[in-house]
This record gives structure tokens, C-alpha cells and sequence, in this order.
């Protein structure tokens, strides 16, 4: 020890710096086998998406993921079981997208908010129908029946727009995309009409004769499409404006990692995997 002089000490201590940021400038990314871009490398690309549990997180995480890992994309999905957050935490930068919503409620959403989301990319359509509850004939309705309706007001709008092709009410305008319980303009069964969140219709089954219920909250209350009464037709105005997206910021649209995942769910592999998966519950809609 009394050969380590203080100038020695010093020496050696800036000598070991010098080398520790040579090796740190000359690669910025050299491990411990020598080769310069493996932390680089390592460094996982995110991609977080909002979705609600069936089917859009089960999609995300099941096809998608392991498909976007393969290009280096580590997909992050946060459940969520109301039609409101997925938006709120997309606007305000928490997280990069979301899957959830069909391209009638985003536009809806925006104007009640003043938000500018977008929609990237049509994925896949959910049948929308009407369940039995305390009642199982649609057809032969009792007078005063009680229907749940989703209250936002374009799933509130699909509903009476579906029971009235089901000749059960009739709307001032006949295709109004945004109508509510006032638009009614004959209702001779004399319908009531319990307006309650999306989420909730299926909860509502056991206290109303019918419910109006969207497909992913059917799917969760282990509801399918073939146990509905009436069915949306599956085509023309319904692929249009109820069909699910992916929507994000205005600054993301061109964003590689949104294009990696809309260009794993517009395959043809995807189709399949719908159709072995969820069959007529979910369908393809691109």
C-alpha cells in the first residue's frame, strides 16, 4: 500500500474511466461477447393498444402478439369493460391505440368531446341483436314490454333502428343514425324502453322482457349471435358504420408499429382464425 501513491490512484482510476467510454463511444451498444448492436437490438419496440376483453384483447393477444413479436413489436394491451377510457387514454397520449369501437361511435365520441381520433383500419364486425329476457316471443310482444337499450347514442340509435325492422316501433326518420326514445313516432305495443350502459344490457336480461345487446358484451355474458331473436343484417349500412377499428392520435397514423398491426388483421389468415374461433359471432370485415 505505501507504493500506491495519491497520483497513482488517481492515474489508474481515470485510466479505467477513459477505457469504460471508449468502449461506450466507439459502439454505444457493445455486451459482454463484443458485439456492438446487441443491446440495440434487445431494446423492445411497444406497442400498447386499449381494447375491451372479448373479442378485441383476445384477438390482440392471441393472433396478434405472437405474430407482431416475430417483426420485434412487443404489444401491450390494457382491458377495459366501458366504451368511454379506451378513447380518453388514447387522446391523451397514455396509450398508442385502441380496438373497441365501431367508426359511428368514434365519430360520435369526437364531437361530444371535441377530440380528433382516427380511425385507421375497418377489422371486424360484431352481429348486434335483440335477447330474450323474461320474454322469448319477439313476435307476439305483450303490451308494455320492457326492451334494455345501450344509452350512448349511436348503440342506442342501432337498437330502435333494429326493432324497427322488427315492425315493433317506427322513427320519424327511418334511417337516422342518431336517434333516441324521442324520434319514436309509433310505438303500438307501447314499449318502455330502460336505457342503461352498453355493458349493462346483459345484466338487464333477467329484470326486462328484451334486451338490445353489441356483440362483444354479448360474447362476454356468453351470449352468441345464434341465441339472438333478430339480428342487424350483416351487410350494406352495417359494415359501413359498425364496423370495428383501429383508432389512434392523428400524429400516429402513418405510425410503422399501427401499420405492423393492421397488416397482421386484414389477412386472410385472420379470416380463418375468426372463423375457427368465433364463427358467426365475429366476422371479417375488410
Amino acid at each position: 500500500m505505501s507504493n500506491i501513491t495519491r497520483r497513482n490512484f488517481l492515474n489508474a482510476g481515470l485510466g479505467l474511466i477513459s477505457a469504460t467510454a471508449l468502449v461506450a463511444c466507439g459502439s454505444g451498444k457493445a455486451d459482454n461477447s463484443g458485439n456492438a448492436d446487441a443491446a440495440a437490438d434487445a431494446a423492445p419496440t411497444v406497442l400498447t393498444v386499449a381494447a375491451t376483453p372479448t373479442p378485441h384483447a383476445e384477438i390482440l393477444n392471441d393472433y396478434a402478439a405472437p405474430l407482431l413479436a416475430e417483426q420485434g413489436i412487443t404489444l401491450q394491451v390494457t382491458e377495459f369493460t366501458d366504451y368511454v377510457q379506451p378513447n380518453e387514454v388514447v387522446f391523451n397520449g397514455e396509450i398508442d391505440a385502441n380496438y373497441f369501437q365501431h367508426i359511428n361511435y368514434l365519430r360520435d365520441y369526437n364531437a361530444e368531446n371535441n377530440e380528433d381520433l382516427v380511425s385507421i383500419a375497418k377489422i371486424h364486425y360484431e352481429p348486434f341483436g335483440i335477447y330474450a329476457g323474461k320474454s322469448t316471443d319477439l313476435s307476439n310482444l305483450a303490451e308494455g314490454a320492457e326492451i334494455a337499450v345501450p344509452n350512448d347514442p349511436t348503440n342506442e340509435a342501432r337498437a330502435l333502428l333494429l326493432l324497427q325492422a322488427n315492425g315493433i316501433i317506427t322513427l320519424k326518420d327511418p334511417e337516422n343514425l342518431a336517434a333516441t326514445t324521442n324520434d319514436i313516432v309509433e310505438n303500438p305495443f307501447n314499449v318502455t324502453f330502460r336505457e342503461i350502459e352498453a355493458a349493462a344490457t346483459p345484466r338487464a336480461l333477467e329484470d326486462v322482457d328484451f334486451a338490445a345487446i353489441n356483440g362483444n358484451y354479448a360474447l362476454q355474458a356468453g351470449l352468441h349471435a345464434s341465441d339472438a331473436l333478430v339480428l342487424e343484417a350483416a351487410e350494406g349500412i352495417a359494415f359501413e358504420e359498425y364496423a370495428n377499428i383501429i383508432a389512434t392520435r392523428p400524429e400516429l397514423e402513418n405510425d410503422d408499429r399501427i401499420k405492423a398491426l393492421i397488416a397482421v388483421l386484414t389477412t386472410d389468415e385472420f379470416k380463418a382464425y375468426l372463423a375457427d374461433n368465433f364463427g358467426q359471432d365475429v366476422l371479417p370485415a375488410f
